[in-house]
C-alpha cells in the first residue's frame, strides 16, 4: 500500500513540473521573445561638392643663400681684424690682413723679373739674345706675377659676397691654424629647401609664388619664388626638394629660423565632409565614413582623402556627393548598426 502511494505522489509532482514550463516556474504571459535592438544616437551632415583649394603647407628651415669661409691659403700670423660677428660686409671688403713679409719679398722679385724682361725684350728685338732666353725671362715674369697675385689675395682677405659675419674664430696676433677666420653668410636673398610630396611633382614650376611664414616673426608673411625643382625623388620619404628664394631686403629672416612654406595649386571641384566624419581604421591606415542608408542603417564606407582645409577633408574616392554621413556618435558604431538621427551639424 505504501509503494502505491509513493508512485501516485511522484506522478503528481511530474505533472506539476510540466505545467510550470519544465523549470518549476509558471511562464509569464505576453513576454517578448527577445529584446529589441537599441539604436545609436548620431548627428549627420550631407556630403557636398565644393571648390576645394589645392594648397599644401610644408615645414622647413631658413638658410643663407651662400656661405663663405674666409681663410688664407697658407699659415701665418694675423696682423689685423677688421670685422666682428654681426657685422654686415660688402663684396670685396677687406676683413683681415695677414703678415705681409712674404708678400713684400714676392713683390721685389716681381719687380726684378719685370725689369729683366724689359731689358731682354729690347735686345731680342735687335737680335742681341736668342728667343729661348727671351722666352725663359718671360716665363719667370709670369710665374712671379701669379705668385704675387696669389699672395696678395691671401694677405688681404676679402669677402667674396655681401652678407653678415656669423663667426669669428681668431683675434689680432693669432697664428692661423686651419679654422676659418670668418664665416660670412649671404642673407639677401635667403633660401628654403622644401620637401614636397611626389604627388605634386608635376604641379610645381620654376617661378611659382610661395607664401612663407616664420614662427619667430608672428603676423608677418613673406613671398618667395621657386628657384629650383630638384629632378629626383627620395625613395624613403617620397618627396622631392624645391628651392625657394625670398628677397629678404629688410634682413628680418635669418638662417636657422623655423618656417612654413605654402604652395598653391589652384582648386578642384570635389566632395568634402567635416573632418569629424573621418574614421581612422586601426591597424590598416585606411579611412572610412559611416553613410546612413534606408532604414537608418549605418554602412561603413572606405574613402580616399585629399586636402585638409579649415575643418574639412576633400574626398577623392568613396563618395559621389549627396550622401548622409555621421559626424557625431561614430566611435561606438559598427557596420550595419541601427541609428537614431538627433540632428544635423
Amino acid at each position: 500500500m505504501n509503494k502505491i502511494k509513493t508512485t501516485i505522489l511522484a506522478a503528481g509532482a511530474a505533472v506539476m513540473m510540466v505545467s510550470c514550463g519544465g523549470n518549476g516556474k509558471k511562464a509569464e504571459a505576453g513576454a517578448p521573445a527577445e529584446a529589441a535592438e537599441k539604436a545609436t544616437l548620431v548627428a549627420t551632415v550631407t556630403a557636398t561638392r565644393m571648390e576645394v583649394p589645392q594648397t599644401e603647407t610644408y615645414s622647413t628651415t631658413v638658410q643663407a643663400f651662400a656661405i663663405n669661409n674666409i681663410a688664407p691659403q697658407t699659415g701665418g700670423r694675423i696682423q689685423t681684424i677688421r670685422a666682428d660677428v654681426g657685422s654686415f660686409v660688402g663684396r670685396g671688403q677687406v676683413l683681415a690682413t695677414m703678415d705681409p713679409a712674404q708678400l713684400d719679398q714676392t713683390r721685389l722679385k716681381l719687380v726684378n723679373d719685370s725689369t729683366e724682361l724689359s731689358r731682354l725684350r729690347s735686345l731680342y728685338e735687335e737680335g742681341g739674345v736668342s728667343k729661348s732666353d727671351f722666352d725663359a725671362a718671360e716665363m719667370a715674369f709670369n710665374v712671379s706675377r701669379r705668385s704675387y697675385n696669389n699672395l696678395l689675395e691671401n694677405t688681404y682677405l676679402r669677402s667674396p659676397i655681401s652678407g653678415v659675419v656669423t663667426a669669428r674664430n681668431y683675434d689680432r696676433g693669432d697664428l692661423y691654424s686651419g679654422q676659418p677666420i670668418f664665416v660670412v653668410e649671404q642673407i639677401t636673398p635667403v633660401k628654403l629647401l622644401v620637401g614636397v610630396s611626389e604627388s605634386d611633382y608635376t604641379k610645381v614650376q620654376k617661378g611659382q609664388s610661395v607664401r612663407i611664414t616664420a614662427d619667430a616673426l608672428p603676423g608677418k608673411e613673406f613671398t618667395g619664388t621657386v628657384n629650383k625643382v630638384y629632378p629626383t625623388i627620395d625613395p624613403q620619404t617620397r618627396t622631392f626638394q624645391v628651392e625657394v628664394l625670398v628677397t629678404n631686403s629688410d634682413r628680418v629672416l635669418r638662417p636657422g629660423m623655423y618656417a612654413k612654406a605654402t604652395l598653391e595649386f589652384g582648386v578642384n571641384n570635389s566632395v568634402a565632409v567635416p573632418d569629424a566624419a573621418i574614421v581612422k581604421m586601426q591597424g590598416s591606415g585606411q579611412k572610412s565614413v559611416f553613410v546612413i542608408e534606408d532604414g537608418n542603417v549605418a554602412v561603413q564606407t572606405l574613402v580616399t582623402i585629399g586636402r585638409h582645409f579649415e575643418d574639412m577633408y576633400e574626398i577623392l574616392d568613396g563618395l559621389s556627393g549627396g550622401e548622409t554621413v555621421v559626424t557625431k556618435g561614430s566611435v561606438s558604431l559598427k557596420d550595419g548598426a541601427k541609428v537614431e538621427i538627433s540632428g544635423n551639424d
